[in-house]
């Protein structure tokens, strides 16, 4: 079973806005559809894409450029999300993985950074072992984290 990021397209779309969430999980995370939906506004800055497993989209993810925001190198995973029926299999963690190289592969990529409600153990601990050092709360009270690629410490809120 092989694990890919595809583009969000025509053919894919309905699968990707209708994919599940845990009942415990959806006051965490914006609808697949609004994602997208936001992503179009932004075609240059933010990047959206369908987690494959074999031939069938299982989840979503959509990462941003914040150089417009006058953060030049730094890049930050907006969304994350798997079907819950695929949920606790590895998948994505291999999705975040690939994603992870993509930004990695941007020539001026600095600084990957993720945000999550403090309140998610699931996802601090996921993060904390994909490399994601928290640096503060942000004034909505959302947990930051990054990955730095300069090899600088992380920077506190």
């Amino acid at each position: 079973m092989t694990i890919t990021l595809q583009a969000v397209t025509e053919d894919n779309f309905d699968t990707i806005v209708e994919l599940p969430l845990l009942p415990e999980q959806q006051d965490y995370l914006a609808s697949n559809a609004y994602s997208i939906a936001q992503a179009s506004f932004y075609p240059d800055s933010f990047f959206t894409r369908a987690i494959y497993l074999d031939d069938k989209p299982i989840g979503f993810l959509m990462y941003v450029s914040l150089a417009d925001e006058g953060e030049p190198g730094a890049y930050a995973i907006y969304r994350f999300m798997v079907d819950s029926g695929e949920q606790g299999k590895g998948y994505g963690r291999r999705a975040i993985g690939l994603v992870l190289d993509e930004i990695r592969s941007r020539p001026d990529a600095t600084v990957i950074q993720i945000c999550y409600w403090p309140t998610n153990q699931t996802a601090k601990d996921f993060y904390a072992s994909l490399g994601f050092v928290e640096t503060g709360l942000d004034e909505e009270g959302e947990m930051y984290a990054e990955i730095r690629l300069d090899g600088a410490a992380p920077a506190a809120l």
